[in-house]
C-alpha cells in the first residue's frame, strides 16, 4: 500500500513523496530546532446566530429554572467556560444583513420580522446582553454589522454605542440604559457573506471594496483602537479588488466553510466521506494566504475563518417566504445522531489546519456554539455535549502555546469521491509545545474506520508511561443524547510509549503530553 510523507509546515503548501509500506503505520519528525509560532487562542473561538434556538431556548431562556437572574442558562454557561471560549462572533450570520442594532437596546424592545430566517424576533436579547453574556463565559464579544440593508453610518453609531465613553448620542444611549461605562468591543465585521446571491443585500464586485473602504473610516473616525474584517472569498476575483480599495483599513478578512452541503436536504454523509472532507480546509487556507501574499498584505492583514462547520445548517426554502413546515423542519438540526465521530475527527482536522497555518490564521468561530450544529445541545431540562464539544474542550485544555512543524508519514485511506475512491492520508497530527520546548502535546487523528495505528512520535529510543486523552466511540457512529450523554467522552489514562511508538485507536483523536 502507498506511504505519503507530509511535509507539514507553517510556511507553505505540503511536499509530497511515495514510498511502498506495510498498513496501519505513521511516523513523525518534530522540527524541534525550528523556532516555534506562537498561535492565537482566538483559532478556539465560537459563533451564535439568532436562528432557531440557538439564543431564545439555547443560551438565553428567562423564566427558566436553569437560568440566572438576567435570564442566561446557567449550564450552558458553566460547559462554555470549561472550553475556554475566547471569543465569539454575534449577531449572524444572514440574520445581520436586515437586523438594524437600535431595536435591540434600551428598556422599551419592540419584535421586528426577521427577513432571513422567517420569523418574528423579539428584540429581547441585543447588544447589551451579548456584551453581558460574552463576560459571563469569558470570551472576546465579536460584532458583526449589517452590510446588507444597512449603512455605514449605521455601523458607525454601534461603535459609538459600544465604545465611547460619554461623547455622542449613541455613548448617552447605553449610559442611560443603565451600563455608565464603555463596553470596548475590539473586534468588529463589516458583513457577512455579501457575496452571495443568498445574503440580504448582496454586493457586486465593484461595490463591494468601496462600501467597506468607507464603512471602515467612519468606524475607525469613532474609534481608532478597533479591529475590523471584511467578508471575503478564498478567490481572486472577489478578494483582489476588496483588498485593493480597502486593505490598508483592514486587520483581517473573513472566510466561511460547509462541506457536507444540506440547506436543503437533511442527508447527513456517511463517515468516510465526511473523512474526504477532513482535508479539504487546508486548501481553502492557503488559497486565501496565497491572495494575501498576491497583494501585498500577507504581513499586515491576517485571516478569520470566522463561520465553520463540518456540516451546513438544514434550512429548506431559504430565501422564499416559507411555509410553517418548512420552519419546523429546522427542527432536524437538533437531532443528535447526527453528530458522530465524523464530525468529531473532521473538526480536530480542521483545528489542526488551523494551527498550521496559524502565522495568517488568528481566529476561526465554530458555527453555532449552541444547537443547530453546535457542540452543545441545550434543551429545558439540561444539555448534552456532542462529541465535537470534548474535540474543542481537548484542543482549548492540553495543547501548549506554540505550534512546531512536523513532517507526517501515514499510510493512505481509501474515501469515496464521486464515482470513484480517493487516497487521503490515515493519519492527521498538529504538534505544540512550551515555551522552553520541554513539554510537548501532540495531538493525532486516526481516520481509520476500523484499524488501530503504530505511530513512530521520531523522539528516538525513549519507553516510559506518558499521559494521554482519547476520544473515541464504540463504532464511528457513536454520538451523545440525553439517554446516553456519555457514550462518548475523553478517556484520561498513562499509556506505554515503547521506543517512540504509540497506538492510535481506529476513528480516535489522541493528545499526548511528554516532558521532554
Amino acid at each position: 500500500m502507498r506511504k505519503i510523507l507530509l511535509i507539514m509546515s507553517l510556511m507553505g503548501m505540503p511536499i509530497l513523496s511515495f514510498s511502498q509500506s506495510q498498513v496501519n503505520q505513521a511516523s513523525l519528525k518534530i522540527m524541534k530546532d525550528s523556532v516555534p509560532i506562537v498561535y492565537d487562542r482566538m483559532i478556539f473561538g465560537q459563533f451564535i446566530e439568532h436562528f432557531h434556538r440557538q439564543i431564545y431556548g439555547g443560551i438565553y431562556e428567562p423564566g427558566s429554572n436553569l437560568s440566572d437572574e438576567e435570564g442566561f442558562r446557567k449550564d450552558v454557561i458553566e460547559a462554555l467556560r470549561e472550553l475556554k471560549v475566547p471569543v465569539v462572533r454575534w449577531p449572524g450570520g444572514c440574520f445581520v444583513s436586515s437586523y438594524h442594532w437600535l431595536d435591540g437596546v434600551g428598556p422599551i424592545r419592540t419584535p421586528a420580522y426577521d427577513k432571513a430566517w422567517h420569523v418574528e424576533d423579539p428584540n429581547t436579547f441585543g447588544t447589551d446582553e451579548f456584551i453581558a453574556w460574552c463576560r459571563k463565559i469569558g470570551a472576546e464579544p465579536f460584532i458583526c454589522t449589517n452590510a446588507g440593508t444597512g449603512t455605514p453610518e449605521e455601523m458607525s453609531d454601534w461603535v459609538e454605542y459600544c465604545n465611547l465613553t460619554d461623547m455622542g448620542k449613541f455613548a448617552r444611549m447605553r449610559i442611560n440604559n443603565g451600563h455608565p461605562e464603555p463596553y470596548n468591543v475590539k473586534y468588529w465585521s463589516i458583513g457577512n457573506e455579501n457575496y452571495g446571491s443568498w445574503e440580504l443585500g448582496a454586493k457586486t464586485v465593484d461595490e463591494w471594496g468601496y462600501f467597506v473602504r468607507e464603512s471602515a473610516k467612519l468606524m475607525y473616525n469613532v474609534d481608532i483602537t478597533v479591529k475590523l474584517f471584511a467578508a471575503a472569498l478564498p478567490d481572486t476575483s472577489w478578494t483582489i479588488p476588496l483588498l485593493q480599495r480597502a486593505g490598508q483599513y483592514l486587520d483581517y478578512i473573513s472566510i466561511h466553510g460547509y462541506w457536507d452541503r444540506l440547506q436543503h436536504v437533511n442527508n447527513p454523509s456517511d463517515y468516510l466521506t465526511c473523512m474526504r472532507f477532513s482535508v479539504m480546509p487546508e486548501s481553502r487556507i492557503q488559497n486565501t494566504i496565497a491572495i494575501l501574499k498576491q497583494t501585498g498584505y500577507d504581513k499586515k492583514i491576517k485571516i478569520a475563518f470566522d463561520e465553520w462547520n463540518l456540516r451546513s445548517w438544514h434550512h429548506p426554502g431559504h430565501g422564499n417566504r416559507l411555509e410553517e413546515q418548512n420552519i419546523k423542519a429546522r427542527d432536524l438540526n437538533d437531532d443528535n445522531s447526527t453528530y458522530t465521530m465524523a464530525d468529531a475527527l473532521f473538526s480536530a482536522s480542521f483545528l489542526n489546519s488551523c494551527l498550521r497555518n496559524s502565522r495568517h490564521v488568528c481566529m476561526a468561530c465554530m458555527a453555532p456554539v449552541v444547537n443547530t450544529r453546535g457542540p452543545l445541545y441545550v434543551y429545558p431540562e439540561g444539555i448534552v455535549k456532542r462529541t465535537t464539544f470534548h474535540v474543542m474542550s481537548m484542543y482549548a485544555n492540553l495543547l501548549q502555546p506554540n505550534v512546531l512543524p512536523v513532517q507526517i508519514s501515514s499510510d493512505m485511506l481509501e474515501v469515496p469521491s464521486g464515482n470513484r475512491n480517493i487516497s487521503i492520508p490515515t493519519v492527521d497530527a498538529i504538534v505544540t509545545c512550551s515555551d522552553n520546548k520541554k513539554i510537548l502535546s501532540i495531538a493525532l487523528v486516526n481516520k481509520h474506520p476500523e484499524k488501530s495505528v503504530e505511530c513512530n512520535l521520531g523522539l528516538g529510543n525513549v519507553s516510559k508511561k506518558i499521559d494521554a486523552v482519547t476520544l473515541s466511540g464504540d463504532s464511528t457512529e457513536a454520538y451523545n443524547d440525553i439517554d446516553k450523554p456519555d457514550r462518548v467522552i475523553p478517556e484520561r489514562k498513562q499509556i506505554n510509549m515503547k521506543n517512540s511508538r504509540v497506538m492510535l485507536p481506529a476513528h480516535s483523536l489522541t493528545i499526548l503530553i511528554i516532558e521532554i
